[in-house]
């Protein structure tokens, strides 16, 4: 049976296949606990701000990881580590669902995180390795559907699970799901071990990197709720910061840097992940405040929002594996442009919602937001992965992954700040209507701006592109 798969002229699917399995489970698991909070909150008798932590520090610990063992696969070896991350996430997975207090609960988060970013930083990088640079956008743009599948059923299932059952089964229902992802990974995944070389790792740019990411998105994530210019916040930006300058001086000098900083003097790997990291800071303006819009100003039930909110994923899901096969053929540069522009009308449209916006007048909007983002992200990824040597290919997606988790969270805190900052309140009386959709409208025309800047950035592969053809 496993010299069967592996000599297989579809063995490339197959591996696509076990990849999908560890993205679709780290996606649904991100997702389907937000639905599961309230309850939660009441059974485990929790605050709102102790119960964020569930969000935050499974958030926070993947962007801090995510290039460390992008690095440590790319010595070790990728399918070492993406087996060992189906078993961290597992593991953490049951421990979640025992969780008899919160904050045993946020520490079992973090252990389901340490596994999400082993199999996070790898994905893009076991596909880029096993599959032809013709179908590479192809693959690239299926895993892109499974993270939207993922994002789309979480909510939904949890819903459901939630009924039947308890909050606890949302964490159990990994169990099945990772040991299968486990059984597949030792049957199929190539063994490989990239670096014959006796390298050591970077324990002090590991340490500084860690140290300054979760220093800089503590007091990010925290900066409107404990005031920007209080000392926590002030303090966790400043020594993050000088942590990170840190980690740059120590890359430099090391012989074998956990981030080869000449990555980025690669220009596509550059472009892309600069016009990636502000289309993520774009589209989570939105993600953050349209809820409040539909629920504060429509008085839409869940159900209606949920509605609405799925129209996004949905249309990226049949989107992304389009664009990613046609960028195949035709590059990278129309197509991440042309997404990028999409998504600046979607923002636009956005903001020219008013109080009384019927359901079917709202629809466009999730659409062309779907259809921007679907066009863009596989070819992006694409390009990204494409432009590294295979030494490189783990660490760069974990780079990739890092950037798209900062985009995150920079436009959920710039989005809330803004629109406190212009007099907009989550939940207005009939008296503050107003001001909300003032504040409301200015912060979707801020992030529109956001995303043409994406769009220019992302334009200036062309010139990259015609180097390479007269080089060629």
């Amino acid at each position: 049976m496993l010299h069967t798969i592996k000599d297989s002229p579809n063995y490339r699917w197959y591996v696509l296949a076990t990849v999908a399995i560890g993205t679709f489970m780290s996606t649904l698991d991100s997702s389907i606990v937000n639905v599961a909070l309230p309850t939660i909150s009441s059974q485990l008798h929790s605050d709102l701000s102790t119960l964020q932590w569930v969000v935050s520090a499974y958030l926070l610990t993947i962007t801090s990881l995510l290039p460390i063992f992008g690095r440590i696969a790319d010595m070790l070896g990728r399918k070492r580590i993406f087996a060992f991350g189906f078993i961290i996430f597992t593991l953490g997975s049951v421990l979640c669902g025992f969780a008899q207090t919160i904050w045993f609960l946020v520490g079992t988060r973090v252990l389901q995180a340490i596994g999400a970013s082993m199999l996070m930083s790898n994905s893009a990088a076991i596909i880029t390795a096993i599959f032809p640079p013709k179908e590479r956008g192809k693959a690239l743009g299926l895993i892109g559907t499974v993270v939207a599948l993922g994002s789309l059923t979480g909510p939904a299932l949890g819903g459901v699970i939630i009924g039947l059952t308890s909050w606890r089964s949302i964490f159990f229902i990994n169990i099945p799901i990772g040991i299968i992802g486990y059984a597949a990974v030792l049957m199929i995944l190539p063994n490989d071990v990239p670096n014959k070389e006796k390298e050591r790792f970077d324990f002090t740019g590991a340490f500084t990197f860690t140290f300054g990411m979760l220093a800089v998105l503590l007091g990010i994530t925290n900066g409107e709720a404990w005031g920007w210019s209080s000392l926590p916040v002030l303090g966790s930006l400043i020594l993050g910061m000088v942590s990170i300058i840190l980690f740059v001086m120590t890359e430099r000098k090391v012989q074998h840097p956990m981030i080869h900083l000449s990555l980025f003097r690669n220009r596509p790997f550059l472009i892309g992940n600069l016009s990636g990291g502000l289309s993520f800071v774009a589209m989570f303006a939105n993600t953050m405040l349209l809820p409040f819009y539909l629920q504060g100003i429509l008085y839409y039930k869940p159900s209606q929002v949920g509605l609405i909110l799925m129209i996004f994923p949905m249309v990226m899901a049949i989107v992304a594996p389009i664009s990613g096969h046609a960028s195949d053929r035709l590059g990278p540069m129309i197509l991440t442009t042309s997404g990028l522009l999409i998504t600046a009308l979607g923002l636009f449209y956005f903001s020219t919602l008013s109080t009384t916006a019927s359901f079917i007048r709202i629809i466009p909007g999730p659409m062309l937001m779907g259809l921007g983002a679907g066009m863009f992200q596989s070819p992006n990824n694409s390009s990204v992965m494409s432009s590294v040597s295979p030494q490189k290919l783990s660490i760069a997606g974990g780079i990739n992954s890092l950037v798209r988790n900062l985009g995150m969270v920079i436009g959920i805190a710039l989005s809330v700040s803004l629109f406190e900052l212009w007099g907009g309140v989550s939940l207005p009386q009939p008296g503050q209507v107003e001001e909300f959709m003032f504040a409301y409208r200015s912060v979707m025309l801020v992030a529109m701006g956001i995303a043409l800047l994406a769009a220019v950035i992302s334009y200036s592969r062309k010139n990259y592109i015609k180097a390479t053809n007269v080089s060629k």
